[in-house]
């Protein structure tokens, strides 16, 4: 890190729950953006690291991902301009750590509804336009203008409401009571999706409340995707044990990244541990659900007709890696 970084990581330090240097270039404290665990005021999973030159911001409870120049533009707008100013004195014109500001959308405020606080995605022109542009369903979703205003409301999570921006509402139910939600970013953003648990006992899992526990659930990495398969789950930025919540034979629907390390570990882990999973055929080039739905594939007969589980599923696992 650079000598400005490390001066304006001592001087926002002060605002930062149990902030702890852990070594050189890597700090560690409780994650300002989405409020880190209310239950367990001991956890800090937000950090400072150093990737080549830059200074970047990670938080493993939220997912936030951000340099750290817009990590401090979204916590101090004074001490930004300031730290902006002295970069570009000691020469750091360009590069990753200044961008320039992202677009704003030009959209009417929506009319609230009845049931969750805001209108459905569908009534939305900007927000219906998006979803079905990636043929999702738009009436299962919400939208807000003013995500981090909204989710105050809902619980504390934002310090600050400066730089609030629309987003997607993906509604997380647990016995018909909202217990969270996801925001997904409409725009350029570098945090697609922010996670907020209304209640941190409850599951945070999309689509609990609509399965038949009874057959085997298919659980896949993101909600838009669990939406074009039947019977289905997403794990919202969680891993963790599902049968704790009713689901007795999960089949685990994992991205189709054969060069991805974390994938394929937990691929890997979840065969060791007796679980099924789908393993994608060869001819499928896409990445994700969404991007199969959009190529024309019909994702439900794959899916169905790829559940491996034991031997079987380490032969074709071990097939796929090599793709």
């Amino acid at each position: 890190m650079d000598l400005v970084d490390t001066k304006y990581i001592g001087l926002i330090s002060s605002r930062l729950q149990k902030f702890k240097k852990v070594k050189n270039n890597l700090y560690n404290f409780r994650c300002p953006l989405c409020g880190d665990s209310q239950k367990h005021k001991n956890k800090a999973r937000g950090y400072f690291y150093q990737v080549k030159t830059n200074t970047n911001y990670k938080c493993h409870n939220c997912g936030a991902s951000l340099s750290f120049n817009n990590f401090l533009k979204q916590i101090d707008t004074t001490l930004h301009k300031q730290y902006c100013l002295e970069k570009f004195k000691e020469g750091y014109g360009g590069g990753r750590n200044f961008v320039v500001e992202e677009p704003k959308f030009d959209f009417k405020k929506p009319v609230f509804k009845k049931g969750l606080d805001l209108p459905k995605a569908s009534e939305v022109k900007i927000a219906k336009q998006y979803l079905e542009n990636r043929k999702l369903d738009s009436t299962k979703f919400y939208y807000t203008d003013k995500f981090k205003a909204w989710s105050n409301s809902h619980k504390k999570t934002f310090d600050s409401v400066t730089y609030d921006e629309p987003r997607i509402i993906i509604p997380l139910f647990y016995k018909n009571t909202l217990i969270g939600f996801q925001g997904r970013s409409l725009g350029p953003s570098k945090v697609k999706y922010i996670t907020v648990m209304i209640n941190d006992e409850a599951p945070k899992i999309y689509g609990l409340d609509t399965i038949r526990k009874s057959s085997p659930v298919f659980v896949t990495e993101g909600p838009f995707d669990s939406t074009f398969i039947r019977n289905s789950i997403a794990m919202c930025g969680a891993d963790g044990d599902v049968g704790k919540w009713g689901v007795s034979t999960p089949v685990w629907v994992y991205d189709n990244e054969p060069r991805s390390k974390e994938i394929t570990a937990r691929i890997s882990k979840t065969i060791a541990e007796g679980g099924s999973v789908v393993i994608w055929p060869s001819n499928i080039n896409e990445k994700d659900i969404n991007d199969m739905v959009l190529a024309g594939h019909d994702v439900q007969s794959i899916v169905e007709s790829n559940v491996y589980d034991g031997l079987k599923a380490k032969l074709q696992f071990n097939t796929w890696k090599r793709i």
